[in-house]
């Protein structure tokens, strides 16, 4: 079956079964690295209810749905002491619902939730990319020597002695816009921290799947990937990048899991008048995501706490769609593409992964 030629029905047909069918291979997956996954009882922030997943050969133990860096909608502004209420409120109902990994791509995200997480910094595992000094700008990328900087300032700025994982930012079309002189030195200083223990993992962040895959056989480095899977991502029938990830044991974070709030019926905007069937939705988009048995983890922003209870409660939830699910979340995706912000059209490019 080719990309073009997948019907509505086969959609339809698919999606009612695709849970079934992931949690297949899901098991499958998970029996050849079963003698190498730790015991999930022993994570940060174990909670029954939650389910945790392998990151590929860093064994670390992460929540089937963790907690994105951005912060979207939230009415405070930034660094006023209402919103540091706020992250600290959320982030410790991450952790009270056993939500035990929060990424932060960028500079502001950082000191946020570095102070955020003062006192509990052992509760819960820690992953950064303190992008305004990264691969992204020539100022930093161009030389070792800065980009070792730039990832001191990052720790110094969250009040860290390490990261759990330090994931470089490139550019989101990496074979075009990095230079290999620039991919190179990311790859030599990811080596540094590691060696170092200023980083226990490392890995990349990039929306360039072609390079994905041939990147994670070139450079051992690369042993986690934080990468697009949206509501309507779905694995590739020839040459999926997801053939490398497994071939290599690398270990997958999905973001855009909501497409920037373009599936809710208000674009994400918490405590609304559609409050209750964007908390149904997000729960169904979740689900779906979680079918992936190649993803580890999908990481949304969430800004309440209500919003970290859903996505909890969607963990516990059943897999599979009914037809009529099928059928409706069908009509929800097709919104959600309709609904994308121009800034973000470049999304419809992840539907076959």
């Amino acid at each position: 079956m080719t990309q073009e030629r997948v019907t509505r029905r086969e959609f339809v047909r698919d999606s009612a079964t695709v849970a079934t069918g992931a949690a297949v291979g899901a098991s499958v997956a998970g029996q050849a690295n079963a003698a190498e996954a730790p015991d999930p009882k022993k994570t940060r922030s174990y909670n029954e209810n939650m389910e945790y997943r392998r990151l590929g050969r860093t064994n670390l133990m992460l929540s089937a749905v963790c907690i994105g860096g951005h912060w979207k909608k939230i009415a405070h502004g930034y660094g006023s002491d209402e919103f540091k209420k706020n992250r600290r409120e959320v982030l410790a109902a991450c952790m009270d619902h056993g939500i035990n990994y929060i990424d932060a791509c960028w500079d502001q995200e950082v000191i946020a939730y570095g102070e955020a997480i003062r006192g509990r910094r052992d509760d819960i595992f820690f992953g950064f990319s303190f992008g305004a000094h990264e691969s992204r700008f020539p100022k930093w990328a161009r030389s070792v020597k800065t980009m070792k900087e730039g990832y001191e300032m990052g720790l110094k700025a969250g009040g860290l002695d390490h990261a759990d994982l330090w994931r470089i930012t490139m550019h989101e079309q990496t074979a075009r816009r990095n230079t290999q002189e620039e991919i190179d030195i990311a790859v030599e200083v990811l080596d540094w921290a590691k060696k170092t223990g200023k980083a226990r993992f490392t890995g990349m962040s990039t929306h360039d799947r072609p390079w994905i895959t041939e990147a994670v056989a070139k450079y051992p480095q690369l042993e986690v990937i934080v990468t697009p899977y949206t509501a309507k991502s779905k694995q590739a029938p020839e040459g999926s990048m997801f053939e490398a990830l497994e071939k290599h044991d690398v270990g997958m974070i999905g973001i855009k899991p909501f497409a920037s709030g373009s599936v809710f019926k208000s674009r994400g905007q918490p405590d609304s008048a559609t409050k209750d069937e964007d908390d149904e939705i997000a729960r169904m988009v979740l689900r779906y995501v979680l079918c992936c048995p190649q993803l580890t983890a999908a990481i949304p922003g969430l800004v309440t706490i209500d919003q970290v209870k859903n996505a909890a409660k969607a963990v516990q939830e059943r897999r599979e769609f009914t037809q009529a699910e099928a059928e409706r979340y069908e009509e929800l995706t097709k919104d959600m593409w309709d609904n994308l912000p121009r800034d973000y059209q470049w999304l419809r490019q992840w539907e076959w992964v």
